[in-house]
């Protein structure tokens, strides 16, 4: 099955310029939710890991899915003010704009491994910013799974190079 023909391409959304990879498409096809589901669970077993992370809200569709299957434990990176008990909070830039995620301050144990799971990665803003909620936690990253890269605009090969592993299902040019 090709993913990529279950991923929707919206021009200038959320604003001109950006084409927008849309993955409710892929989500409500029940096929292709489990092949992704299937695929990332495939590839998550090439890496060792204690829990699995992903960053609100479309990640969470992923990685608890994953979790369930792997039966690992679950944390959620959450908005800015989500989270109710003490936080561990990191400011990052966006593609076209900024935010701010958080994890509970006791959600993720020293040397731990963990798994991050999301739906894309662009300029790779948000992936850093949960790599450092993991490392700032004094946790590890054990690697990246995405559904989808934007190879061209150079988040994945960002990650790469500060020596991360990374992995996605499918690429699709940024722009």
């Amino acid at each position: 099955m090709n993913l990529k023909d279950y991923i929707r391409s919206i021009p200038n959304y959320p604003k001109k310029g950006i084409l927008f990879r849309d993955i409710s498409t892929l989500i409500k096809n029940e096929k292709a939710f489990a092949e992704t589901i299937d695929q990332f669970v495939a590839r998550s077993k090439k890496f060792s890991f204690d829990k699995i992370t992903a960053v609100e809200s479309r990640g969470f569709v992923f990685a608890s899915a994953v979790s369930y299957v792997l039966k690992k434990p679950f944390i959620m990176l959450r908005k800015k003010n989500k989270l109710p008990a003490e936080v561990h909070s990191v400011d990052f830039e966006l593609e076209y704009g900024t935010a701010t995620i958080e994890v509970h301050k006791d959600s993720i144990n020293e040397n731990e491994s963990v798994l991050i799971i999301d739906d894309l990665i662009a300029t790779g803003g948000t992936a850093e910013a949960a790599a450092k909620l993991v490392e700032i936690s004094k946790g590890k990253v054990a690697a990246f799974l995405f559904v989808i890269n934007l190879f061209d605009l150079g988040g994945s090969d960002k990650l790469i190079q500060k020596g991360y592993k990374v992995e996605s299902l499918v690429n699709f040019p940024g722009h």
